[in-house]
C-alpha cells in the first residue's frame, strides 16, 4: 500500500479514528493489526519475515537482561556478546540472502571464471522484501541498545512488534531507535485539533514533494539515463540535477508523510531530513540527509571502528590513509552505507565516493583554512557560502550518476556523454518537450522546484506550519484548500492513476 494511492487516503483515516476511539489498553493492539495489514498488501508471506526479525531481536534483549542479572559471576559479558551476535548473525543473515546472495554468487562466479573453472552456480530466485533494510536495522538498534545499557528490556512481545512495524515508518524510514519510539506506545495520546493539523499540513508536503515534483521529474530523469547516448552534456547534467531532486523530493516527501502520519497520532518521529543541498561539506550534508541512516551507522558501525581500532590493520585502507583508524573507519562505513542501498558495485563506488570526499575535506582543513586566511575570505560572507553549497550540490550530483546508473559501464557511460559534448542550444530549440514533458509540464515543474528552495531556505530558521496555524482562519483555510487543490491538480500520476513507488522502497 502505497502512500500516495487511493487505499491509503481509506487506510490511514480509519485507522487514526478508531486509534482515537478505542480503549487506550488496546490500542497498540490495533496498531500492530493495521500495521501488519499495511505490509501485507505488498506481500503476506513476507510478513513472516519481519515477524521473525522480531522475535529473534525480542529474545536477545531478553536474553541479554537474564545475562546482565542472573549469569554465573564473571560470565555475564561472555553471554551477552553471544546474544548480541547471535542476533546480529540471524537477521543480517536473512538480509543477505533476500538481498545479496544473487550478488554474492554472481561474483563468486566471476572469480572462478577469471581462474578457469566454467562453473553455473544456482541463484536464488525471490523478490526483494520491501523494507527489509528498514526494519532489520530498527530490529538491530533495540538489541544492540540493551546490550548498551541504554534502554530497558521490552517484555511485552506485541508492543515491541508494534515498535518494529509501526506503518508510518515501516518501509522506507526514518529507521527509529527504541529509546525514541518504544517508550511512546505506552503513552495515552488524546485528539489534539493543533497537532493533528500539523501533521496534516507536513503530509500535504510531503505530498507536494512527491506527486508534483519527484514524479514529474522522473520523467525526463528516466529519458534522458535511459538513452544517455542519444543525449549531449548538457542534457546529461539536467537530469543529473533533476535526479537530485528527484530523489531528495521523493524520499523526504515519504518521511514527511510518515513523520505526519505518526504526529496525528501523537507520535514523535524523527527529523529525516534538514535541507540538506545547503550542505557546505560533504560532513555538512550527511549531517542532514538520511539522518536516521547516517546516526545508526555512526552508532553501531563507524565508532566501534574507530574505538576498536581494528581499521588500523586493514592493508589497502589502514596502512595508506594517514590518520588511522578515523578515516578508515569512515571509509568502511560509507562503503556499508553504499552495500545498504543496494546489491550492485555502482551503489558501492557511490558509498566510496562519499567516503572518500569526507576523508579528502577532513584531511585538506587545515590547507583550506590557511588560504582561506592568506586570501582574506570571510568565511561567514554570502558569497563563500554560496559557492561551498555549490561546491558539495556538484559533488553530490556526480555521485549520483553512480546511484542512478544500472550499472557502473552504464554510469561510465553516462559520464562520457555528459563531459562528451557542449549542447546549450537545447534549452532553447524545443528539445526539452521531447523528454517526457510538454511545456506547461516544465513550467509546473521548474515554479514547483523554486517553491521547495524558498520553503528549504526557510525551514531552517523558521517554523513554517506554526507560522501559517497563528493566521487568521481565512488565511488557513486558503492555505489548506490551495495546498489540496495544488497536489490534486498538478499532481503527476500517470496513466489511470497509476501511483509509482518511492525510490527508497527498493532498498
Amino acid at each position: 500500500m502505497l502512500f500516495n494511492s487511493v487505499q491509503f487516503l481509506i487506510f490511514f483515516p480509519a485507522v487514526t479514528l478508531l486509534y482515537f476511539v478505542i480503549p487506550y489498553r488496546v490500542r497498540y493492539l490495533w496498531l500492530l493489526a493495521a500495521s501488519y495489514y499495511f505490509y501485507m498488501c505488498w506481500n503476506p508471506r513476507y510478513a513472516l519475515l519481519m515477524a521473525g526479525s522480531t522475535l529473534v531481536t525480542w529474545l536477545s534483549g531478553l536474553l541479554i537482561d537474564w545475562a546482565g542479572r542472573a549469569a554465573p559471576e564473571g560470565r555475564a559479558q561472555q553471554y551477552k556478546k553471544l546474544f548480541v551476535a547471535i542476533s546480529c548473525v540471524l537477521n543480517l543473515g536473512v538480509l543477505f540472502l533476500f538481498k545479496y546472495a544473487n550478488f554474492a554468487i554472481a561474483n563468486l562466479q566471476r572469480l572462478l571464471a577469471a581462474a578457469g573453472l566454467a562453473v553455473q552456480l544456482p541463484g536464488f530466485d525471490v523478490l526483494l522484501p520491501v523494507g527489509i533494510s528498514f526494519y532489520t536495522f530498527q530490529a538491530l538498534s533495540y538489541t544492540l541498545d540493551v546490550y548498551r545499557g541504554e534502554v530497558e528490556v521490552e517484555k511485552n512481545p506485541l508492543r515491541y512488534a508494534l515498535f518494529v512495524s509501526f506503518f508510518p515508518q515501516l518501509v522506507a524510514g526514518p529507521i527509529e531507535r527504541s529509546k525514541n519510539l518504544l517508550g511512546q506506545l505506552y503513552e495515552n495520546h488524546t485528539f489534539d485539533l493543533q497537532r493533528a493539523k500539523s501533521g496534516l499540513l507536513l503530509m500535504l508536503w510531503g505530498y507536494f514533494e512527491k506527486v508534483v515534483i519527484a514524479d514529474r521529474a522522473a520523467v525526463v530523469v528516466s529519458e534522458v539515463f535511459d538513452h544517455y547516448a542519444a543525449y549531449g552534456g548538457v542534457a546529461c547534467v539536467l537530469a543529473v540535477v533533476l535526479f537530485a531532486v528527484q530523489v531528495y523530493c521523493d524520499f523526504a516527501g515519504y518521511s514527511d508523510i510518515a513523520v505526519g502520519a505518526a504526529q496525528v497520532m501523537g507520535f514523535r518521529l524523527m527529523q529525516n531530513f534538514r535541507q540538506p543541498y545547503f550542505a557546505r561539506s560533504m560532513a555538512d550534508f550527511w549531517s542532514r540527509w538520511h539522518i536516521s541512516l547516517s546516526t545508526w551507522l555512526g552508532d553501531y558501525v563507524f565508532e566501534p571502528l574507530v574505538w576498536s581500532g581494528w581499521t588500523r590493520k586493514l592493508p589497502l585502507i589502514g596502512h595508506y590513509v594517514t590518520k588511522p583508524p578515523v578515516y578508515s573507519s569512515l571509509i568502511i562505513t560509507f562503503l556499508i552505507s553504499g552495500l545498504w542501498h543496494g546489491a550492485s558495485w555502482n551503489y558501492v563506488l557511490w558509498g566510496l565516493f562519499h567516503g572518500v570526499t569526507q576523508v579528502i575535506g577532513k584531511m585538506s582543513k587545515p590547507l583550506r583554512r590557511r588560504w582561506i586566511k592568506k586570501l582574506h575570505i570571510k568565511a561567514k560572507s554570502p558569497a563563500w557560502m554560496l559557492w561551498q553549497q555549490l561546491l558539495v550540490f556538484g559533488m553530490v550530483c556526480i555521485s549520483y550518476v553512480f546511484f542512478r546508473a544500472d550499472t557502473i559501464g552504464a554510469a561510465l557511460g553516462y559520464f562520457g556523454s555528459m563531459f562528451g559534448s557542449f549542447d546549450p542550444w537545447i534549452l532553447f530549440d524545443g528539445t526539452l518537450y521531447h523528454m517526457g514533458l510538454t511545456r506547461v509540464q516544465w513550467q509546473v515543474l521548474l515554479v514547483s522546484i523554486a517553491i521547495l528552495w524558498l520553503v528549504d531556505l526557510k525551514r531552517g530558521s523558521t517554523d513554517l506550519r506554526g507560522f501559517v496555524q497563528k493566521q487568521p482562519a481565512v488565511i488557513r483555510w486558503a492555505v489548506y484548500i490551495g495546498a489540496v487543490l495544488i497536489v490534486v491538480v498538478f499532481g503527476h500520476y500517470g496513466p489511470q492513476f497509476d501511483a509509482a513507488k518511492f525510490i527508497y522502497f527498493q532498498f
